[in-house]
């Protein structure tokens, strides 16, 4: 079992990979790759989630940071809390997922252009990696405020 079985798997770098939720035996292999730290952007749904996801990352020697975004309802504060994790989970190898690296390449691309100098067209790139365009379109309004905040900043 290796981490790039995990569902719409994405490695970013070195350091970050993304993905749709991780089974136990691919959460176990990120723990023997090496990867420090766990950020799960998914809510809590058992259709899709593990039952101790936390436990069991914590019990594998990772830090796990749980921002429960609602699919029909993203919101500025969590792009913040996830700009929090990302300031420490940065300098450590990092699995990002959600249910299916939808919310996950949204909240990636939008970091990585606001803190790493991502243009639009490589976020872009990024988001269609899972992603059609005008898809959904609740997301593609938050990923337009994002950015539109970031220009004003």
């Amino acid at each position: 079992m290796s981490t790039h079985e995990i569902y719409n798997f994405k490695q970013i770098n070195d350091h970050i990979i993304t993905g749709g939720q991780p089974s136990e035996a691919q959460l176990r292999a990120a723990a023997a790759e090496g990867f420090e730290t766990v950020i799960n952007l998914a809510t809590v749904d058992p259709r899709y989630s593990l039952p101790d996801e936390a436990g069991l990352v914590r019990e594998l020697g990772m830090t796990y940071v749980h921002i429960p975004v609602e699919w029909s309802n993203p919101l500025k504060e969590d792009f913040v809390a996830f700009e929090a994790a990302m300031s420490t989970a940065v300098h450590h190898k990092t699995l990002i997922h959600c249910a299916a690296n939808y919310r996950v390449t949204a909240f990636y691309s939008l970091y990585a252009m606001k803190h790493l100098g991502w243009t639009a067209v490589e976020a872009d790139a990024l988001m269609a990696h899972v992603w059609k365009p005008g898809e959904y379109p609740v997301w593609d309004q938050f990923v337009q405020e994002r950015r539109a905040e970031m220009e004003r900043a």
